[in-house]
């Protein structure tokens, strides 16, 4: 295994705002399934709104993450992960497809989908509607002609249908007290608690802490759909397309560098200024409402209500309540609209660690790099197979998949969060090289991540 040197080439220019929104859509609909819909959500219909703090911290962690992950590839128009590659050897590409295959391999999103899909429809939940639904996302991925293009599409789709439906039921449900509670919660005041309430299972909080935002190494897919976008220098990479309806190209492992000079120093931060406007919009503002308002539904809807506890049965419950206030009409479009969102989440779940864990093979393999879209469909469909597997075994609790998955991608964040700060501070010119608050911000992720993942394990 042999990473080339960089070449060089100019910056190209900047595109418009508008053409670079996409690849926060991808993310923010791979946190939809897990911090937004069911985690925290889960824990504000338990122990009330005076934990939504955490939301808003960990997804503005993932923003500062994020932003570094992006400031790499903009830069260079390569993956993190062959830049880590460049300073780790080959430590890093085996880490990454460990750390992204085993975290993710508990098919709990999708279970859940296939949960609220039972109820809508009046029939006994059985493992074999969420294998049907994995077998469904995995022709859906093989047959879309461009993957990054399909999952962008459905994800716009979905989020732009979903989230105001949402947003709407709760604002005609919810009460006045309701926002007060949620307005305490922003600082941390709950009913007779600051920041942590008594009895708090610390592995689902810390789970839907990793999970405000995408989560584990979710989050470092950024660096592959903003390449194949077209950000910056990754405006020279080749693209993955399916390995049946798509068009081949040329991919390109190893990126570039440009020459810092007036020119291309002005068109980088006219860059950087678009792509954190992109992703502040998208993901950071969209995403933190989106769990502020579905944890004040659960919160508004169904607190403290006895079967709360039991799996992800909070949500049928809402679901129940919204029907007697606003009609048996709305309590089934309110169904539907969750388990099409948990469903796309799964879905763009098995698009992005596919694509890493295919970006990371072809790292170890590099003569092979021309496979990269065969590779995708082989971790694809092993993926696929593996979820079968588990709900075949009899693991089919959808909550309980969600926890395990999370606090693992909680670990494998509070490492890569001290690698990504690394690797910029290291590689890049002392031009593009992140400043002192952007630098603090992501330590303090790092310690947080860390800290807690810690303490969480002692605690057990």
């Amino acid at each position: 295994m042999r990473i080339k040197e960089f070449e060089k080439r100019d910056l190209p220019k900047p595109l418009p705002i508008f053409k670079l929104i996409g690849p926060s859509f991808i993310l923010l609909g791979l946190g939809l399934g897990s911090g937004e819909l069911i985690l925290w959500p889960y824990l504000s219909a338990n122990f009330g709104l005076g934990i939504i703090w955490g939301a808003i911290l960990g997804i503005t962690f993932q923003f500062f993450i994020n932003m570094e992950i992006e400031r790499y590839t903009l830069a260079t128009g390569e993956s993190v992960f062959v830049g880590l590659t460049r300073k780790l050897g080959v430590f890093a590409p085996i880490w990454f497809i460990f750390s992204t295959f085993v975290p993710w391999i508990w098919p709990g999103v999708i279970a859940s989908s296939a949960t609220v899909l039972a109820s809508l429809l009046g029939i006994e939940y059985s493992p074999i509607l969420p294998i049907i639904m994995l077998v469904f996302i995995g022709v859906i991925l093989t047959l879309g002609p461009l993957v990054y293009k399909t999952q962008e599409s459905l994800q716009k789709f979905v989020i732009v249908l979903g989230v105001p439906f949402v947003f709407v039921v709760t604002f005609l449900i919810s009460k006045y007290s309701d926002w007060i509670a949620l307005s305490k919660g922003v600082i941390g005041k709950g009913e007779s608690y600051w920041f942590l309430p008594a009895g708090i299972p610390l592995a689902t909080f810390l789970g839907a802490f990793a999970y405000a935002g995408a989560g584990g190494n979710l989050n470092l897919s950024q660096s592959l759909y903003v390449k194949e976008k077209g950000y910056g220098m990754g405006k020279f990479s080749g693209r993955i397309t399916s390995l049946i309806t798509g068009k081949k190209e040329n991919i390109r492992l190893e990126g570039y560098r440009f020459d810092i000079n007036e020119k291309n120093l002005k068109n980088f931060k006219v860059w950087w200024r678009r792509v954190n406007l992109e992703h502040a919009l998208v993901f950071w503002l969209t995403g933190a409402l989106t769990m502020i308002v579905l944890s004040l539904l659960a919160y508004s809807s169904v607190y403290k209500h006895p079967d709360n506890s039991i799996g992800i049965n909070f949500v049928i419950n809402e679901a129940k309540f919204i029907g007697a206030k606003l009609g048996g009409t709305i309590r089934a479009l309110f169904l539907i609209t969750v388990s099409i969102m948990l469903f796309f989440t799964q879905f763009s779940v098995f698009g992005s660690t596919s694509r890493i864990m295919s970006e990371n093979l072809a790292i170890l393999k590099p003569d092979k790099i021309n496979k990269t879209p065969l590779f995708f469909y082989i971790f694809l469909w092993i993926q696929i197979i593996a979820g079968i597997l588990i709900f075949s075994l009899g693991f089919s609790e959808p909550l309980s998949l969600v926890v395990t998955s999370a606090v693992l991608n909680a670990f494998s964040m509070f490492v890569y969060s001290g690698f990504i700060l690394w690797l910029n501070r290291t590689l890049l010119p002392s031009e593009l090289k992140p400043r002192f608050f952007r630098f603090a911000m992501v330590f303090a992720a790092f310690i947080f991540y860390g800290g807690f993942s810690l303490f969480t394990l002692m605690v057990k």
